[in-house]
């Protein structure tokens, strides 16, 4: 992980593969219009955490299960497709006055344990790996650089995403016309699960 042209590679991957839109960015910006950017601290920090220790379960051989067992693939599609459906369908209804028990933004370990049911999560995982991590000496730490390389890339790039959807609160004051985009947003979350079987 020494040569710069390989850490600048990996820093450009991590941030392209951070910033464009997908489940996670949606999620973020849904989150922050419904509860501020405070409140969805725990998200972004569930997120990171759990980014990191797929990077490095991967890193330490995880990955290889996949490739072994292409059934678990599709387990693993499956499983991701529900959880999206669940976690869009907490933010669709985390803005109903009359409910308040599900107005609750998503926590630290629903948004770790998502990265783990995300099968792009899981070709992110496995590119940072075979392609920014070489074989050899000292490769624990190099995995464990990879990762930290990401997360700290990802980070801005997160915040971005539920800083905006903060941004939107406070422009939009209407409950109802909140209550719309907050919605559009959960649908287009729930609408992201297709990706996960191209």
């Amino acid at each position: 992980m020494s040569s710069p042209e390989i850490l600048w590679a990996l820093a450009t991957y991590a941030f392209v593969m951070t910033i464009t839109p997908g489940p996670n960015n949606l999620l973020l910006l849904s989150s922050g219009l419904t509860f501020g950017l405070s409140r969805t601290g725990r998200h972004m920090a569930g997120i990171l955490s759990g980014v990191l220790l797929q990077i490095c379960v991967t890193g330490a051989g995880l990955g290889i299960l996949f490739a072994r067992f292409p059934d678990l693939q599709t387990v693993l599609k499956l499983a991701g497709t529900l959880y999206m459906l669940w976690l869009a369908e907490r933010l669709w209804r985390a803005s109903e006055p009359r409910d308040p028990t599900l107005a609750r933004p998503i926590g630290f370990g629903a948004a770790m344990l998502f990265q783990f049911v995300n099968p792009k999560s899981w070709i992110m995982a496995t590119t940072v790996i075979t392609a920014f991590v070489p074989a050899g000496e000292a490769y624990a730490g190099r995995v464990l650089t990879a990762g930290l390389i990401f997360t700290g890339v990802a980070l801005p790039c997160v915040s971005i995403w539920a800083a905006s959807g903060a941004w939107l609160r406070s422009l939009v004051r209407d409950t109802v016309a909140r209550q719309r985009i907050n919605r559009s947003m959960a649908a287009l979350s729930a609408l992201t699960a297709i990706l996960f079987w191209q």
